[in-house]
């Protein structure tokens, strides 16, 4: 009868409670294997509650654990950039109905256009009857505005080939991104103002965009991973999208409002678009600047040398974020030998002397060359990040026995390779410790040879 009980009591429920934080939950095994949980004690206010709810829904799970440092500086801003984005939007909409309304352009029935839609479809119809077509106002205007349209797909086509650029600068282009984008919709906002000039403007416009809307785009990932601290990159941009969304919303109202009251003239709309466009960009730049990216450029390497060669540490990913140049990354850096990297290879050195250089450092890939204002770097085609940070030290090494009364020569070099190779062990284990990614350089377009 005893073992019966036990073998019941051991059939039974089995179940736990879990306390977090001010909330306790039971959780328990279903007969048919499933697992349910209930509530059985919560002490949290009202406003706690919804906050938490909040938070669930749009920051990552673990936040703020499981986020690099500086991410809610770089959600804040994100948030007010797209609020600020989608009410601008709305005034380049409501430019281009404007425009249409004015002109009365009906494509589907009209027969006669008007002076400024014949201005306007004046070159579309030149082009249609060299083809050896003969259009009517209405079909010239309506291939007008496709043209127009298909502008934005040139645009991305054009930015599409600059894609190893961005990787290697991901923070400048999100910026350009956005002041093209800014540009196109201040063209769109205005074009009303010149109808004789509305294709040519709106088209310019969307063109931008197209541009815009690729750089934005292709920099976001990067930006993502360098929060991503366990690995969390689809969970990260999830939420933040759902913040996107959510603000975009928010500032489409705006924006309607705007429209509305403020900017229902024309003078409204030269007061407001500027201030928006302003408060657009601000706030890109300062996402960027909270951004903690760690893969390597020449930018963030030769920063990292620099502090290392004069301090003797090696510096975090969010210690450099707010030093770096966000518009004129390509800056030499003196304390880091004032190196260049990507440079073609017959332009730094002459075939006289190659054989000579390479015979340096024969088991390195890549190649120094001293020159009066600079030291250029290039690299071979499978040279990864750690070479080109030997590379940069030995050129930062160099020049600071230059300083010490040294003449640039191939015993210098030699001298200055010794001292990396007995420092860099030390140097590469800190620097993955800090969080860097040392397996590839990203130096954009730069050129690489083959030896």
């Amino acid at each position: 009868m005893k073992v019966e009980q036990d073998r019941a009591a051991a059939d039974g429920p089995v179940f736990w409670i879990e306390t977090s934080g001010s909330v306790s939950r039971q959780f328990q095994f279903e007969s048919n294997g499933g697992l349910s949980m209930k509530v059985v004690d919560d002490s949290r206010t009202v406003v706690h509650r919804v906050v938490d709810s909040f938070l669930n829904k749009f920051f990552p799970s673990g936040y703020p654990y499981s986020v690099n440092e500086g991410y809610l500086r770089y959600t804040k801003f994100r948030a007010l950039q797209h609020f600020s984005s989608a009410a601008l939007s709305v005034l380049s909409t409501q430019g281009k109905m404007t425009f249409k309304s004015n002109n009365a352009v009906v494509l589907e029935s009209a027969q006669v256009a008007t002076p400024t839609v014949a201005i306007v479809g004046k070159f579309v119809r030149s082009l249609l009857f060299a083809a050896g077509l003969r259009p009517t106002p209405a079909q010239a205007t309506a291939v007008s505005w496709v043209l127009k349209d298909g502008m934005q797909h040139v645009g991305k086509l054009i930015c599409s080939n600059l894609g190893a650029r961005m990787d290697s600068e991901p923070k400048l282009w999100r910026i350009l991104a956005d002041v093209l984008y800014d540009l196109g919709t201040g063209l769109e906002v205005l074009s009303p103002l010149c109808p004789q000039l509305f294709l040519e403007m709106a088209g310019l416009g969307n063109f931008a965009k197209g541009m815009a809307m690729v750089a934005a785009r292709a920099t976001r990932l990067p930006i993502y991973s360098s929060f991503a601290k366990e690995g969390n990159l689809s969970d990260l941009f999830a939420k933040g999208e759902a913040i996107s969304t959510l603000f975009n919303v928010v500032g489409i109202g705006a924006g309607i409002q705007l429209a509305s009251t403020i900017c229902s003239s024309m003078q409204g709309k030269m007061i407001a678009g500027p201030l928006l466009s302003v408060v657009h960009i601000y706030c890109v730049i300062e996402e960027m600047r909270a951004a903690p990216v760690n893969t390597l450029n020449p930018q963030r390497t030769a920063m990292i040398v620099a502090d290392f060669i004069m301090t003797g540490k090696i510096s975090s990913p969010a210690d450099l974020r707010y030093k770096e140049d966000l518009i004129f990354t390509g800056r030499l850096i003196e304390d880091a030998g004032n190196v260049k990297v990507g440079r073609d290879l017959h332009k730094v050195v002459k075939p006289s002397k190659l054989c000579k250089l390479k015979g340096v450092f024969p088991e390195e890939k890549f190649l120094l060359c001293h020159g009066e204002k600079w030291t250029d770097m290039v690299l071979e085609h499978d040279a990864s990040g750690e070479d080109a940070l030997r590379g940069w030290l030995v050129a930062a090494y160099a020049a600071d026995l230059g300083k010490t009364g040294y003449e640039p020569s191939m015993t210098v070099l030699q001298e200055a390779y010794d001292k990396m190779n007995s420092v860099f062990s030390a140097f590469l284990s800190q620097l993955q410790t800090k969080g860097w990614h040392t397996d590839y350089f990203l130096d954009g377009t730069g050129s690489r040879f083959a030896w």
